[in-house]
């Protein structure tokens, strides 16, 4: 049997998805959930692109035992002290280097010519091999370069140290059967290729990332950088749980080949990036939307009802898809709120929980049944409070059909209570403006998006807006039974967001 190592990207690459930028401890409580699914390699960030990137990377290398813990660096002397100094605490650290390969790249990013790229390939593979025993090389955009000078870069990389060869799909352009022929192409022209694993990178650019990476492992790749929900630059990356579940699905094609995910954290996991990042799963999303193993067609009911697997090719239990059988509400104690929440991937120690079950009990009694969703939702709640600038202390409004409406909402700043009223062109607008008084920044609301997270008419609300101000745009979530509280809520995370970065 051969072990398929995935090597998770949803800190590094799945960040760089426009307004999905992470906290440092958003990035931890990740990281241990990637840990606790069996992810081989995390890669934690790029440790020189911003102080809070290698303060998270550094933070991840230390609290994560397991996994692999990986930063990413240009070939570019500083990029590689920066990431070795942010893993060296890890307990298996690897330094990921990269650097393009393309004519398109070389012409008009680097304007250098191929023996200069080839130079510059061994001297940084050496430098960082010299730093750490456990180098990854990525010839950037590799689908798209000449192929006898990419098998000429990676022969040097090899000899230089790189343990890890890895195939980008920079730029989503490729196709299944071109990745399997190039894979191939690598295995029989790299004269030490045996020296290295192969791995795959790719995006979806066209929506062929999975299909690729897929085809990439079949021609005998044995790593694949992928992402929780898919996430990442432009159109996202290769999605894990699409991924992984398609080589435990289809053991007729994938024959000897496993990997060490344990699947039945997946659901749970894809639902914390969601929350983190502000990114809605899509409902007819492959494996975790909330479709995936719904059926509305009675012909379809019926075969189900009958024999699951007519129309479920994978049973929900194994991705930890399953509606729990312990009725939360407000008579509910500590203990079963515990183990629900150690279930969904929240082990919290005693104090954490007598703090959360306030929260718990506070929400209970505005709600007949507390879901899973909701708790999911009281966490990420509860990790954004933990990084917050200006706390919401109460919300006033007055609106109607025929009255303007106006706001008054009350914040604590630097242990100071700091009031402010405003009208609107709506009671969210008028609470925005309020808070605009108070704080002095002026926030531009880019988008803004209101979602129920449970059922019922008693449901928890979820507001995902994206604000613009102080030069930067971040996404941020907030979630209430009210809907106008939500809105604030969401708001000041915002606010919070960009004072943390």
């Amino acid at each position: 049997m051969d072990k398929i190592i995935i090597f998770d990207t949803t800190l590094r690459d799945g960040e760089q998805a426009p307004g999905a930028s992470l906290a440092s401890e958003q990035k931890l409580e990740i990281a241990y959930q990637l840990e606790k699914l069996g992810v081989d390699v995390i890669e934690a960030g790029f440790p020189i692109a911003s102080p809070d990137d290698f303060k998270a990377v550094s933070v991840i290398s230390k609290a994560i035992k397991k996994s692999a813990i990986c930063g990413l660096a240009r070939c570019i002397k500083a990029d590689i002290e920066a990431a070795h100094n942010a893993i060296k605490k890890a307990k298996h650290p690897r330094i990921h280097i990269f650097l393009a390969t393309s004519k398109i790249h070389l012409q008009y990013k680097f304007r250098k010519p191929e023996e200069e790229i080839l130079a510059i390939a061994k001297k940084f593979t050496r430098m960082s091999r010299g730093l750490c025993a456990d180098i990854e090389f990525s010839p950037e955009d590799a689908t798209r370069s000449d192929r006898d000078f990419l098998f000429r870069v990676i022969e040097g990389a090899i000899n230089e140290g790189a343990s890890t060869i890895n195939i980008p799909d920079t730029t989503g352009y490729s196709y299944p059967q071109e990745v399997y022929s190039l894979i191939t192409d690598i295995i029989n022209n790299v004269p030490n290729i045996n020296k290295a694993v192969i791995s795959i990178h790719c995006h979806d650019d066209l929506g062929m990332a999975v299909a690729n990476s897929l085809s990439a492992v079949l021609a005998g790749a044995r790593q694949v950088h992928c992402t929780i929900n898919g996430m990442g630059e432009r159109a996202g990356n290769a999605s894990l749980e699409e991924v992984v579940m398609a080589i435990k699905t289809r053991k007729d094609v994938f024959k000897d080949l496993y990997t060490g995910i344990n699947t039945k954290n997946i659901y749970n996991l894809s639902r914390l990036v969601s929350n983190a990042t502000g990114f809605i799963v899509p409902p007819n999303k492959a494996i975790v939307g909330k479709n995936a193993f719904r059926h509305e067609s009675g012909i379809h009911q019926d075969a189900v009802i009958k024999k699951r697997d007519t129309y479920e090719i994978m049973n929900p239990e194994d991705i930890g898809f399953v509606e729990s059988q312990i009725v939360l509400g407000k008579h509910s104690g500590r203990h079963a709120l515990s183990k629900r929440l150690k279930d969904l991937g929240f082990d919290l120690s005693l104090p954490k929980i007598n703090e959360i079950f306030k929260k718990f009990k506070a929400l209970a009694d505005k709600k007949k049944e507390v879901f899973d969703d909701d708790l999911v939702a009281l966490m990420e709640e509860e990790v954004r409070d933990q990084r917050k600038v200006y706390a919401l202390v109460s919300i006033r409004v007055n609106t109607g059909t025929d009255i303007i409406p106006e706001a008054a909402v009350k914040i604590k700043y630097k242990n100071k209570l700091h009031e402010a009223k405003s009208s609107g062109d709506g009671p969210v607008d008028a609470c925005f403006k309020a808070i605009d008084k108070i704080t002095g920044v002026k926030g531009e609301l880019q988008d803004y998006r209101i979602e129920a997270v449970t059922k019922g008419k008693d449901a928890l609300g979820d507001v995902a807006l994206k604000l613009k101000a102080k030069g930067k745009v971040v996404t941020a979530h907030g979630s209430s039974t009210d809907i106008i509280e939500a809105s604030v809520r969401a708001y000041i995370n915002a606010l919070n967001k960009i004072e943390s970065l």
